[in-house]
């Protein structure tokens, strides 16, 4: 089932269920310029959570309007899977891992 115009969703990847949410849309802050969206990220029934960012759309950067973000389970798939060979362990405890994502959404 894809998420295309919902907030969240849950993934599964390798047995476990992920819980992802978007957090929030790109935005344009008036110290670091444009920022683009963070989804959240959560192994059910474990304490930490990842939080992905990503760049900002081109659109943006060359001043055309902003739409909605694309996210959807696919995508949150694929963020799981990165998030986990990048050192993310769920079951740790902690504040949020963060990680970047590059322009081609790896």
């Amino acid at each position: 089932m894809l998420h295309t115009h919902g907030r969240g969703g849950t993934v599964e990847i390798d047995g476990f269920k992920y819980d992802w949410e978007l957090l929030s849309e790109p935005q344009l802050s008036s110290f670091d310029g444009w920022k683009g969206m963070t989804i959240s990220l959560r192994q059910k029934g474990m304490p930490r959570e990842a939080v992905l960012e990503f760049p900002t759309p081109k659109r943006l950067l060359k001043g055309l309007p902003k739409g909605r973000s694309h996210i959807n389970d696919t995508i949150a798939s694929r963020g799981v899977r990165a998030a986990l060979s990048a050192g993310w362990d769920p079951a740790s405890r902690g504040k949020p891992t963060v990680f970047m994502v590059d322009a081609n959404g790896d």
